[in-house]
């Protein structure tokens, strides 16, 4: 049976954020499909939705997820809402720390340019720079051919798949390195139950995986380990203690369907601290 569940960056990475005392804002459009009950619970969780537009006459980004027996996942495309553009971006914006998480080619490479010149701290998914669609909304991944947008970001954030086809490196380390090489300060690579690699300062750091009490949905964790390592990295916290706050927080997610499985702050850095501990240097 398919339920129509809330989700996305916007909503996952912002809902961690959150949670952990950092004064979150979306830029996003949607369509007027978009159910106001959506915009009514975000609110309630302290999201500034102010940037949020609704389209007249268009539709909300949305995707059929269905998972294989392995636990593999098939992503479908059901619509998309129109793209963000430079213009829609506030100009006198104001934010410690930037997210850029294009879902289906949406954010255009001059929106990244405008948000390059708003923030000092600015990160990157590319999830949607990779995505190409069938006609039967099939997606796959395709290598980015240009790679000029990493220099315009101090964090990335990606899938162990997604940067091997962002930099066209089989070997992950290699994989890593020549995304650092293009001026990011931090290279995050989430790797699910086998943990994260972190790359800041020459260094290469392994972030074991939190453990959760169960998995019920394992959609959003990346988005979650974003969203928590933003909230402590503004505050100035060691990188390698802001990984492990964002494994804790995606251990929390995983045990909830959909975006309601956010623990505690006190939970969270118990959890956060014990990863910290078996984190190693490679």
């Amino acid at each position: 049976m398919v339920k129509p569940t809330l989700g996305g960056p916007p909503t996952y990475v912002s809902l961690a954020a959150a949670k952990l005392g950092a004064k979150v804002s979306v830029i996003s459009k949607v369509g007027e499909d978009f159910p106001p009950r959506y915009i009514g619970w975000l609110k309630n969780q302290g999201i500034d939705l102010s940037g949020l537009q609704k389209v007249e006459g268009a539709s909300t980004t949305s995707y059929t997820l269905n998972y294989t027996k392995g636990g593999e996942r098939q992503l479908i495309l059901r619509s998309r809402a129109p793209p963000i553009e430079a213009e829609d971006i506030p100009n006198q914006l104001e934010a410690k720390a930037i997210h850029i998480a294009p879902i289906a080619n949406e954010i255009l490479p001059e929106t990244v340019r405008r948000l390059r010149g708003q923030s000092n701290i600015v990160s990157l998914d590319p999830q949607g720079f990779l995505r190409r669609f069938k006609e039967d909304g099939t997606m796959f991944l395709e290598q980015m051919k240009d790679l000029e947008v990493l220099r315009r970001i101090n964090l990335f954030k990606a899938s162990h798949e997604e940067i091997r086809m962002v930099t066209g490196e089989s070997n992950l380390v290699q994989a890593v390195i020549k995304v650092y090489e293009h001026g990011v300060e931090i290279v995050i690579v989430t790797m699910g139950g086998e943990g994260s690699l972190l790359y800041v300062k020459g260094k290469l750091y392994q972030v074991p995986a939190a453990k959760p009490r169960v998995i019920a949905d394992t959609t959003g964790s990346g988005d979650v380990f974003i969203g928590g390592m933003l909230a402590e990295y503004v505050k100035g916290k060691d990188p390698l203690w802001c990984a492990s706050v964002g494994s804790a927080s995606a251990s929390f997610v995983v045990e909830k369907l959909g975006p309601r499985g956010f623990g505690s702050a006190k939970e969270l850095y118990e959890r956060a601290a014990i990863v910290y501990e078996r984190s190693a240097i490679l």
